[in-house]
């Protein structure tokens, strides 16, 4: 007997617990920049690091989009091409790795960098259809 299922519309990163996992990287990377903003002075500019720098990843995130993205609300306020996104995207989890074994947390580093490799393996479609964004005029 040979089964075929059909996967149809069938999406990875619209999954539940592929959406839950691209959380929890985002609010480890926000963490990473507070701590590492933080530990990076003794003085007071360290305080205002670890909120100024969390900040800058949230804004950044939130405002640099795709529209119609599908893994977002779909809204935007600077349309980006998807290329742009896509290498904004792996460029904060990379700063934020390399924040994690800066602060000698090289544990954490190596499964936080292995779970942003897995998620975005496994969130392929999404890669695909990001890479055919543009932002037209």
């Amino acid at each position: 007997m040979c089964y075929r299922i059909n996967l149809g519309e069938y999406s990875m990163s619209k999954q539940p617990i592929n959406l839950a996992i691209r959380f929890a990287l985002e609010v480890v990377a926000i963490v990473s920049f507070g701590i590492w903003g933080y530990r990076s002075s003794d003085k007071w500019y360290g305080f205002l690091l670890a909120l100024l720098l969390p900040l800058l990843f949230a804004v950044v995130w939130g405002v640099f989009a795709v529209p119609n993205d599908p893994s977002r609300s779909g809204k935007t306020v600077v349309p980006t091409p998807g290329l742009i996104r896509l290498l904004l995207e792996l460029a904060l989890f990379g700063a934020a790795a390399w924040m994690l074994f800066d602060l000698d947390f090289q544990k954490l580093g190596w499964i936080f960098s292995t779970v942003v490799l897995i998620h975005y393996a496994t969130s392929y479609d999404r890669m695909v259809w990001l890479l055919k964004q543009t932002v037209g005029k």
